[in-house]
């Protein structure tokens, strides 16, 4: 059996989102020969709240290498994890695969930073490595083209480093094509002598059985008679408010036909931890919803607590952004709840196809910014729709053949045979 290093700084009891691409994948690569280690920064180093329940989902002999990182300071100047591990992590990498002949490197990016370690542990070494784009490095955020702001200096910084970053990588992965197309177009070079493969997040069944085995309980709402109650999970990005807009437009203009709507936004804040950093409630409170049919609970939750209230909803709210790349990583713990699934998403994201090939939900398609006011002419139908298809959803009809594709271990399947054509190129 081969071996392979995943540099994941955060991973569990850390409970960002990301760490479940790298928790599933150790769990599935030993079925296709390759034998996981993890390389993380200790939770000491996190600024997140624990989950110490994740450790339950991890399997018992997945062996975790963990390193220290410098603290935060006050005022906090540097809080990106990949940076203040960034040596440690190094040193403890080129250990491990000199002393323990590591045959291939995994890098799962944001952090954007430790990709560079690819790079740099390839010189050293000598050892073929892989960059997977859970989100795109270079970037325009809103405010990226005004000179000298933040977003302005990140981008600029993500432009000078992620050529330098990628020049030697043997695989280069992404949740979607659009996630790494940016950077085949900036590194014309790089597609001939490098790999490149989509890889969706995918759902791990596992997961929700072993919420009900621990027989975990909802806390943030109560189930209300008469009422359809959706839960929309995760954190927003920036491009997703004009849609939420449209939507929050199309509720307020025609309240009477959503007297029976409930939509709660669960760890939608600006930060993990604040309780109180509302992001919805001031756009819900401009259109007379708050409270009516919108509720927001800013801080982020445990990972299995989102899977409690999402089995405890009626259904399942996902909204997209006006980027065509975006892939909603909630699409496939959605469907995997066995509730049926609201959408409103880019018409190119793969989710639509992902949410129809499935037969788990309706879906109001949009074509970018300039396709806006389609949401708020048709949100209306939509959610007539959604009614309809509510009212017969059985989950057992839902085509789990298609949506097999998307299970973490087909998913790792594409990692492992990509991984095997990257270490056989020249």
């Amino acid at each position: 059996m081969k071996t392979i290093l995943i540099i994941s700084p955060h991973f569990p009891p850390s409970n960002l989102a990301a760490v479940h691409r790298s928790r599933l994948f150790a769990q599935h690569l030993p079925s296709f020969d390759w034998n996981p280690i993890i390389l993380a920064v200790h939770e000491d180093f996190y600024e997140e709240k624990l989950d110490w329940n994740l450790h339950q989902l991890l399997p018992s002999q997945l062996r975790i290498e963990k390193v220290n990182a410098f603290k935060t300071t006050k005022p906090r100047l540097i809080g990106d994890i990949g940076l203040r591990g960034f040596f440690q992590l190094y040193k403890r990498a080129k250990q491990l695969i000199e002393d323990e002949h590591i045959d291939f490197l995994h890098i799962p990016v944001p952090s954007f930073y430790v990709s560079l370690l690819g790079r740099w542990l390839h010189h050293s070494t000598g050892i073929k490595y892989g960059i997977d784009y859970i989100d795109p490095w270079v970037h325009r955020f809103p405010g990226s083209d005004k000179i000298f702001s933040r977003h302005w200096f990140t981008t600029q910084i993500a432009k000078f480093l992620e050529p330098i970053a990628v020049k030697k990588a043997s695989l280069i992965t992404g949740v979607a094509e659009g996630y790494y197309k940016g950077v085949q177009d900036r590194n014309p070079d790089l597609v001939e002598k490098c790999v490149f493969a989509a890889m969706p997040y995918g759902g791990e069944r596992a997961d929700h059985d072993k919420v009900e085995s621990m027989h975990l309980k909802t806390y943030l709402f109560e189930k209300k008679p008469g009422k359809i109650q959706l839960v929309y999970a995760g954190a927003m990005l920036p491009k997703a408010y004009a849609p939420l807009d449209r939507v929050f437009t199309a509720i307020a203009n025609y309240l009477d036909i959503f007297t029976d709507l409930e939509i709660h936004f669960i760890g939608t804040g600006n930060s993990a931890n604040f309780a109180t950093g509302f992001n919805i409630k001031p756009i819900a409170q401009k259109y007379g919803l708050w409270q009516r049919v919108i509720f927001e609970y800013p801080a982020r939750i445990p990972y299995l607590d989102v899977l409690v209230h999402l089995n405890a909803a009626t259904g399942v709210f996902i909204l997209g952004s006006t980027e065509p790349h975006y892939t909603p990583s909630k699409v496939y713990q959605g469907v995997l709840s066995k509730k049926p699934i609201w959408a409103v998403l880019h018409a190119q994201s793969t989710a639509c196809a992902v949410l129809a090939q499935a037969g788990a939900g309706v879906v109001l398609e949009f074509d970018g910014e300039a396709d806006l006011d389609k949401i708020s002419k048709t949100l209306r139908g939509s959610w007539q729709a959604y009614q309809n298809f509510s009212l017969q959803y059985d989950f057992p009809k839902v085509n789990k053949t298609e949506f097999k594709k998307y299970s973490a271990e087909n998913v790792t399947a594409i990692l492992a045979e990509s991984i095997e054509k990257a270490s056989a190129m020249q």
